[in-house]
């Protein structure tokens, strides 16, 4: 009679356990879903600091750029010189896309504005994609209370002129209506430095992008290092579909500041 396999020790298998959980979680923020989490107001209002979401790593494919990077690990820094894609898809005007900035590979989050052919251009506030005015009707305005906001703590800008701690920080509010029909909010604080652009040429196998807080985003309008100028299309890592929930304090696990209306909140 063959003698019974010895049980595995509890040590062991908790091992095991840990070992499949991190290995599945793994596998699938490298190829599924990665989160992400909005530090800055530069989306605003469509993402506000604190939203929590996790980016379709598979909508456009994947690259090198589809590595997360942890703790300072950069696990496809070798493919970085290949700018091609697995299992391209293409990117559409208007889609809230998650890449690497061209010169720090930070992560940026912003909407899709200039495809390889398009010429971009700003005049006094107003988007023109390819010699025509992006429709732009009022739509109100957008108010927050001015007081530090995030991890970093730092305060909105407002329209309304300079405003004391605790007093409402107003911005006026757009719908703006893409070629394709795509609409979304936008934010102005009046003329400032992006409000009026030379025309923007975008390259074959690159991308254009713009926050939708268009006074407060560091953008393609700005050209690198500081700015993101022309993104490749290998930098992408997924499209933002949804918020999953957000925080309005200085923790996501702050769970008493989570904002009630965001949670599984849809992106447009």
């Amino acid at each position: 009679m063959a003698e019974e396999t010895k049980k595995s020790g509890p040590i062991a298998e908790t091992f095991k356990t840990v070992f499949w959980a991190l290995f599945i979680a793994g596998i699938i923020r490298t190829i599924l879903f990665q989160p992400f989490w909005i530090p800055s107001g530069s989306m605003k209002s469509t993402m506000l600091i604190g939203d929590f979401l996790f980016v379709n790593k598979y909508a456009y494919g994947y690259s090198w750029a589809s590595c997360p990077t942890i703790r300072g690990m950069d696990f496809c820094g070798f493919a970085k010189d290949w700018d091609g894609r697995v299992w391209e898809g293409e990117p559409k005007r208007g889609d809230i896309i998650v890449f690497k900035h061209p010169s720090s590979e930070a992560d940026f989050i912003k909407r899709l504005i200039g495809l390889p052919g398009d010429k971009i251009q700003v005049n006094d506030g107003v988007l023109s994609i390819n010699g025509v005015a992006v429709p732009r009707v009022a739509n109100g305005v957008f108010s927050e209370t001015f007081e530090p906001q995030g991890p970093m703590r730092n305060r909105p800008r407002c329209g309304n002129g300079t405003v004391g701690e605790g007093a409402a920080c107003n911005k006026a509010l757009f719908t703006e209506t893409l070629p394709e029909g795509k609409s979304f909010q936008t934010l102005d604080i009046g003329l400032g430095q992006g409000d009026n652009t030379p025309v923007f040429s975008v390259p074959a196998g690159k991308y254009f992008f713009m926050g939708d807080n268009r006074d407060n985003s560091t953008d393609s309008r700005y050209r690198q290092p500081n700015g993101v100028g022309f993104v490749p299309a290998s930098y992408l890592v997924g499209r933002a579909d949804s918020v999953i929930f957000s925080s309005a304090g200085t923790s996501i696990l702050a769970f008493w500041t989570w904002r009630g209306d965001r949670f599984f909140k849809s992106l447009n």
